[in-house]
């Protein structure tokens, strides 16, 4: 099978774009694991089909699959880099439009240059706290700066989801740690029945934080829109940064501006094309 594809990254975050407006990809699991290979595919942190609406009134849909093939729920910064393929492509001839995921429906609105989209905010929705809907096995009404044993080293946790499960734990050096260790026992740690992504961050100030991510599925990345998400919400929420602010979030591939309050998530960054291309698989 020959595949066009669409290399694109969102603050460092890859993927391989697949337009399957007109046609279906088989096996999209299997694809993924072969695609992002680094050594022997393409390279990226997964890939990202991009289809018709399925709910109405939606502009499009997107998918997402892992490294490994699992398949993800949501993509912060994949959705802006779909949302620039389609109007770049125009496909959907507008900067303001609603893509649909598998958290559900999001509004993206794109900022443009030359005709072209650079960048884009993104309405990620509420962010969700209760442990049931994350899901994470703890009681309460939320997760804030609990206690979580990871191989005999106890480690205060906020979770938080974005569509993805997410746990934040506050460092001094996000740097110095050894996140290939350390990453799959958050990942995998039992109070987290579908994984977690977990995000190590380091407060800068009170409107600028510094994080590195693993993401389940995918090991550690440049990036990750929904993780960014989730570091300024928990930061918020541990008082560590203001509520309603513009709160600055660094990662090693690049930077967003997330603003949150109790009624939504916004995420504004850069979505960046690569290179096109075509694969025999």
């Amino acid at each position: 099978m020959r595949i066009e594809f669409t290399k694109m990254h969102g603050a460092g975050n890859d993927y391989i774009y697949i337009n399957t407006w007109e046609h279906e990809i088989n096996d999209p699991e299997k694809l993924a694991v072969v695609l992002s290979d680094r050594h022997y595919g393409i390279g990226g942190d997964g890939i990202v089909l991009i289809m018709r609406g399925e709910t109405p009134g939606a502009d499009a849909r997107m998918r997402i699959f892992n490294t490994d093939g699992s398949e993800g729920a949501m993509c912060g910064n994949g959705i802006r880099c779909t949302a620039k393929y389609l109007f770049d492509n125009k496909m959907v001839p507008k900067t303001n439009m609603t893509i649909d995921t598998m958290s559900g429906r999001r509004e993206i609105l794109l900022y443009t240059q030359n005709g072209q989209a650079s960048s884009a905010r993104v309405d990620m929705g509420r962010a969700e706290l209760r442990p049931s809907m994350i899901p994470v096995k703890l009681s309460g009404d939320s997760v804030i700066a609990r206690g979580l044993d990871v191989n005999g080293v106890e480690h205060k946790i906020t979770c938080v989801s974005m569509g993805n499960p997410h746990a934040v734990v506050f460092v001094e050096e996000p740097d110095a740690l050894d996140l290939a260790k350390i990453g799959p026992m958050f990942e995998m740690n039992e109070i987290f029945p579908n994984r977690v992504n977990t995000e190590f961050v380091k407060v800068a100030d009170k409107n600028t934080l510094k994080m590195r991510v693993w993401e389940r599925g995918s090991g550690e990345t440049l990036a990750c829109g929904t993780g960014m998400c989730a570091a300024a919400v928990a930061a918020a929420l541990n008082g560590c940064c203001e509520k309603g602010g513009d709160i600055k979030v660094i990662a090693p591939g690049g930077e967003l501006i997330i603003n949150y309050t109790d009624e939504r998530v916004y995420m504004t960054g850069n979505c960046v094309k690569v290179f096109d291309g075509v694969i025999d698989v």
